[in-house]
Formats: structure tokens, sequence, C-alpha cells
């Protein structure tokens, strides 16, 4: 995989360079700059296809470069100014926006990333499908949510893209629901099929120091059997939250985000 720098043949263009990110089949974007050195670089995207004659300034091989959300990670084979994210986002105008940055253009920047508070990424309500089995089910009383009973597959709260399908899912647990599903094994295939989405994650409403302490079970059997589905489903990160309450919270906040970065 290679990162290719040009000039922009377009003389009338405020950006100067071109550049051809191996993804997409070669997505291609103008910016001001060869690379975000002190500052956040604007960018654009082309419609068109690269250039035949483009004029090459730079041309270097690629480590990774995927599309996470609304960015892009690319890291490439050398050892410095190596790794930069293109970041996808929306002017106050509403007119569509790139952001090339490196780590150390974004802390100058001080951008400061939209976590959800009350209003969950801007948005004036969110709408969160609840499970129709749920019992006791998160209220999100507080925050500015909509709660749907839906009959859902995968999780116990979850977002929905437009066709109805989930975005991203919650399963919500008690310490002792943890323990016993995972002693049964059932826990390890409600991570399966939460793996198949494209982000969900598992809140357990209690400290992680209270399964080392469960009665009529040898202290770390429980802990050893959540570390082996954690690393076997890696992509479905189990938190522990301490409470009901901050457990409702972290599922607010992770549901907004995934509306936020997934949503169509």
């Amino acid at each position: 995989m290679r990162f290719v720098v040009a000039r922009n043949p377009d003389p009338d263009s405020r950006l100067p360079y071109l550049l051809r990110l191996p993804l997409e089949g070669g997505l291609v974007l103008k910016a001001k700059t060869m690379w975000p050195t002190t500052a956040r670089v604007f960018c654009e995207q082309v419609d068109r296809a690269w250039p035949d004659d483009a004029e090459i300034v730079d041309d270097l091989a690629v480590r990774a470069c995927r599309r996470r959300g609304v960015a892009i990670d690319l890291v490439l084979e050398r050892g410095r100014n190596n790794r930069s994210q293109f970041v996808f986002t929306h002017l106050k105008s509403g007119r569509p926006a790139i952001f090339w940055q490196t780590a150390a253009a974004a802390r100058a920047a001080r951008p400061g990333v939209r976590v959800p508070t009350r209003r969950a990424w801007g948005q004036t309500d969110l709408v969160i499908a609840a499970d129709t089995r749920e019992r006791y089910a998160y209220r999100f009383a507080g925050q500015q949510a909509t709660v749907e009973k839906r009959a859902l597959r995968a999780g116990d709260y979850a977002v929905l893209d437009a066709a109805g399908e989930p975005l991203a899912a919650v399963e919500r647990k008690s310490v002792a629901n943890l323990a016993a599903d995972l002693v049964d094994g059932g826990l390890a295939f409600q991570l399966a099929e939460l793996a198949e989405l494209r982000s969900a994650a598992v809140v357990v409403e209690g400290r992680y120091g209270d399964l080392l302490g469960l009665p009529h079970v040898r202290p770390g059997f429980v802990a050893d059997l959540l570390a082996r589905v954690q690393v076997r489903y890696p992509s479905v990160p189990i938190v522990f939250t301490g409470s009901r309450k901050l457990g409702e919270e972290y599922t607010f906040r992770f549901l907004g985000a995934a509306r936020a970065e997934l949503g169509d």
C-alpha cells in the first residue's frame, strides 16, 4: 500500500496538493499542505479520478490505513511523522469538511472531543431501543432520550439505522448475572452475537473486585473465565460501572457516540 502526494493540477484551487489514500479503491483528497506538522490541515474530497499525469512529490509505504467511524487512521512506514488521522465532520454552516491532523496538531488545536452529556452528540433526542424482555429497564429520565420497546436479537439496548437494524448495542448485567453466564458458558454466545454488530459493549452494574469475593466459587475462577472471553471477543468491551446509575449513564453515552460515529 502507498500514500501518494502530488501537486494539484487545478491552478485556481486554494488547496495545492492532492493526496491518494489506499482505501476504497483509492480515496483522493485535496489538501493545503503535504503533512499536518503544526496545525490541523483542511481537506476536501475529490470526485474525479487520480490524474494520470500527476506531478508526484511524495510516495510513501503504508503500514495501516483504516476507516473507523468518522475518521481514517493512517500509519506510514517511516520513523517520524508517521501517524495521522483524517476526521470527517461538518462546519457550522452544515458544509462537509475533512481535517487532517497528527496527535501533536490535535493537542495544539485543543478541539475538545464532543462527549455526550445531557444531549448525546448534539442530537435533540436520542432514540434508544430497549429489548422487550428487559426487566426494570433503564428509563434515561435524566437525559434527552426516548426509549422504544423492540425485540432485539442482541443486547438489551440499541440504536437503530433507518432500516431498523442495530448500529450498536449494550448488554446490561449485574455481577451475579455476569458470573452465572460465565460459569454456564452463556456469555460466550452472547458476545459472539454482539461481536457481529458494528459496535457493542457489556455494562456490568458493579465492580471488578466483586467477582473475587463471590460465595461458593473458588477465588479467581470467574475472573479467569472473564479474561478468556475478553481475549476471545476483543471487539466487545466489558465495562464495570460500579452502580446501576452509572451503568445507565455509560449506556446513554456509548449509544450516543455510536449514533454520531456510525449513523446514516
